[in-house]
């Protein structure tokens, strides 16, 4: 298995810069895993593959204002992306600009200054800030989009999806961005249930695979909890014989780590804390029936998840298919069903 096994072409033209409104209108790819056909529908006809009794994952967390407009004291610029927050006033981030190492101090535009503790890899930094800034992020932060998207957001909230709840991530978990309240309430109608889980989702789950082998990847801990009112609700599924769907990689992510700690005899466990599973082809799944998700960047950890869940020549045909009927990729872009 090789890194570059799992590039593919992309115009540019098909990665989506703004979303759709309303946000349930996107395009829908289903894949079919037991014989690989496609269907082509819209993300509001998401029911017409779901069943009663099916259980729909979603992840609860809430993308922060991260982005810090910042300034040197010798007055040069700087930028502070807050990554991770490792104690109440300490975050490890990604700091912009030159000569920012151990000891130097950045002063945030219309906030507090903080001071470099530590470096890390690269551009990270471990910073701390005089006091807990979580009340000012409204007012100082920006929404930290990713890079691949250069059209300005005019609504911050549709980079939130709209069950958002708990404060902490980096990036937005993209498959829940299709879900509006009326489809949620069409979804509860059909006797399908909603539960919730929490991955704070870091910049790292976007960042292509550099090494030539995808197994000497070291992906980075995110931090995740799965309650026991989930655990019951996904034992009361599989016992029901229902599916257990997870909505975006994330929730997969979390799902698979609880399954991983459970013990003998339990589909999965309540946990809280950092995962670092990494999801290659070879991949058993514990719990996972089906996964709601985006179209993933070229040689992402993301693309190697669905293609361990799928088969990779499955999601390259699917992928394929996505170019040439023009569906539109990432962020956000359309969706796909694998089941």
């Amino acid at each position: 298995m090789k890194t570059t096994d799992f590039d593919y072409h992309l115009p540019q033209e098909r990665i989506a810069q703004t979303p759709i409104e309303p946000r349930h209108n996107s395009r829908l790819l289903v894949l079919n895993r037991a014989n690989g056909t496609l269907n082509h529908s819209r993300f509001w006809n998401v029911t017409d593959f779901l069943h009663p009794g099916d259980l729909l994952v979603i992840n609860e967390t809430r993308v922060i204002p991260a982005r810090l407009h910042a300034h040197k004291l010798t007055g040069g610029k700087a930028e502070v992306l807050l990554l991770k927050r490792l104690d109440l006033r300490t975050w490890e981030a990604l700091v912009g600009g030159t000569r920012l190492g151990v000891g130097k101090t950045i002063q945030i535009e219309g906030g507090p200054q903080c001071e470099v503790i530590a470096e890390l890899d690269g551009a990270r930094r471990i910073v701390r800030f005089p006091e807990v800034i979580d009340a000012q992020l409204d007012q100082i932060g920006e929404m930290p989009l990713p890079p691949y998207i250069h059209e300005r957001l005019h609504d911050p909230q549709r980079y939130q999806t709209v069950y958002a709840r708990e404060p902490g991530s980096a990036a937005a978990p993209t498959a829940g961005l299709h879900f509006t309240p009326e489809l949620m309430e069409k979804v509860r109608g059909m006797g399908i249930a909603f539960a919730g889980v929490t991955l704070h989702v870091g910049l790292d789950t976007f960042a292509p695979v550099t090494e030539d082998n995808p197994e000497e990847h070291r992906i980075h801990t995110e931090w995740c909890e799965l309650g026991a009112d989930t655990v019951e609700a996904i034992r009361r599924t599989k016992a029901g014989g229902g599916r257990v769907i997870a909505v975006g990689t994330t929730s997969v992510r979390t799902l698979e780590s609880a399954a991983r700690d459970a013990a003998p005899g339990e589909i999965v466990t309540p946990i809280s804390g950092p995962t670092n599973l990494y999801i290659l082809p070879g991949y058993s799944f514990k719990v996972v029936d089906a996964i709601i998700t985006n179209f993933h960047l070229p040689k992402s950890t993301l693309l190697m998840l669905v293609s361990a869940f799928a088969g990779k020549s499955a999601i390259f045909h699917a992928y394929r298919t996505a170019v040439e009927m023009q569906y539109r990729f990432f962020s956000f872009g359309d969706a796909m069903l694998i089941q």
